[in-house]
C-alpha cells in the first residue's frame, strides 16, 4: 500500500486567493459532517503561523484539536499535522501524526494548482490503514477538493 496519498485541483483564483480561502474560509468549502466534536460544526480555523494550532469550533463554542500547523509559508505552502487517528479521535502525541502538505501553484495569474499530499501514515498508532483508507477513498480528500474549487464558481 501506498504510503501517500496524493491529490490535486485547479481553481479559477489567484494564488494568493487561493492560499487564504482554503486557509481562512473552511466553511465555504468543508463537509459539514466531517467533524469529530460532539456538536455540528461552526468553523475550522489554522493558526497563521508555524506551531499554530488547527481545529473545529461547535456550535456550543467548544474546540476540538485536528492538528499543528507545521509550516506557514503564504501563500505557496501549508503543511499541517493531522492528530486524527483510525477512530477520528485526536491523540495529541505529535509521534502519532500524519501529514497534510498543500502547494498551491500559480498557473496564470487568475488560474492557480492546488496539491495536497496527505503522508506519514504509518505513525499513527491506531488503525494506520484506515486513516489512509478514510482520507483516500470516497468522501476523502479528492471529494473535499472537489467542494474547494467549487467554492470558486
Amino acid at each position: 500500500m501506498s504510503t501517500e496519498v496524493h491529490r490535486s485541483v485547479t481553481v479559477n483564483a489567484t494564488q494568493e486567493r487561493a492560499f487564504d480561502v482554503f486557509t481562512g474560509k473552511w466553511l465555504s468549502w468543508w463537509p459539514l459532517e466531517h467533524h469529530i466534536g460532539a456538536t455540528e460544526l461552526a468553523d475550522v480555523v489554522v493558526e497563521p503561523v508555524t506551531g499554530g494550532r488547527w481545529y473545529e469550533v461547535g456550535t456550543d463554542g467548544t474546540e476540538c484539536d485536528w492538528g499543528a500547523v507545521l509550516a506557514w509559508e503564504p501563500h505557496g505552502r501549508i503543511v499541517l499535522s493531522w492528530h486524527l487517528n483510525g477512530d477520528w479521535e485526536y491523540d495529541p502525541d505529535p509521534a502519532h501524526a500524519s501529514e497534510v502538505e498543500v502547494r498551491f501553484v500559480a498557473e496564470t495569474p487568475d488560474r492557480t494548482r492546488v496539491e495536497l499530499v496527505h503522508r506519514n501514515f504509518e505513525r499513527h498508532a491506531h488503525k494506520p490503514d484506515q486513516v489512509r483508507g478514510g482520507v483516500g477513498g470516497e468522501g476523502g480528500w479528492g471529494t473535499i477538493l472537489t467542494g474547494y474549487a467549487a467554492a470558486f464558481v
